[in-house]
């Protein structure tokens, strides 16, 4: 498994966000995480990474307990993608995805030829190594979350945590980005990304995590867990949930626009 919690709980002081977690998601797996906002998706990712320190349970990250892992150990298991990022210096988009290479050098070590290699790598398998040297603040914003995939690629770790990753996206590069991070899980990779469109989850997820209260409320398949009754309730809005081309794609349409 690449995920495994056992009776995660945590807290911010009094307020209880996260309430007995017991899940597992397995090798090569892109799952999407759905629930409104404040039910505790980004607390569950924060954990993951191990950012929020004060939790109880326990939480593997490739058969490794998070808890004793040190932050270079971590590095070498997980990556993150960030909802943004607003680098302060113009790097390169080359730079940018060497940075996430050196985990495994020393405090006062430099990139060697293996980690520009690995970067330039990273960026081909993502279809981007023409932008290799382009300066990242000039590229658009779906070319930058490609760039920040293949940071994550390079980076080397078996399991990538994404925060809401085409929220600030238009609808091409939205496809671009999805169809990116549904291939690398294809190859193997365990990739979990928070999402608030259902839609996208059913076509690009292999299984929807679905959180209410800090608890879990749904976990399986997208044909099981998104369904009319499902996304009235955690989002509280009456929908129909439509099929189409076979079943392949599901489309929510709220009730009040088709009455």
């Amino acid at each position: 498994m690449s995920i495994k919690i056992e009776n995660l709980n945590f807290s911010y002081g009094s307020h209880h966000v996260l309430h007995d977690l017991f899940l597992e998601i397995p090798d090569a797996t892109l799952v999407n995480v759905l629930g409104p906002n404040g039910v505790g998706k980004s607390t569950l990712f924060k954990c993951v990474l191990g950012l929020n320190k004060g939790y109880s349970g326990r939480i593997l990250v490739n058969g490794k307990d998070l808890s004793k892992l040190s932050i270079r150990e971590r590095a070498a298991e997980i990556a993150y993608i960030p909802q943004s990022h607003a680098p302060v210096y113009d790097y390169s988009v080359l730079d940018v995805v060497i940075m996430s290479t050196g985990h495994d050098l020393g405090i006062v070590g430099s990139p060697r030829k293996k980690h520009v290699e690995r970067a330039y790598s990273a960026l081909e398998r993502v279809g981007i190594s023409h932008l290799a040297g382009r300066t990242y603040t000039q590229i658009s914003g779906g070319e930058q979350q490609l760039v920040l995939i293949a940071r994550a690629i390079a980076q080397d770790a078996h399991t990538i945590i994404m925060d809401e990753p085409t929220s600030a996206l238009d609808y091409g590069n939205t496809v671009r980005v999805l169809s990116c991070v549904r291939q690398l899980a294809r190859e193997g990779m365990s990739i979990v990304q928070s999402t608030h469109q259902p839609d996208q989850a059913f076509l690009y997820s292999d299984k929807t995590l679905v959180l209410e209260g800090g608890r879990l409320k749904a976990f399986g398949s997208p044909k099981d867990v998104i369904t009319k009754e499902l996304v009235s309730d955690i989002y509280g809005v009456d929908v129909e949930v439509n099929s189409l081309y076979d079943d392949r794609v599901r489309v929510c349409v709220p009730v009040s626009e088709i009455q």
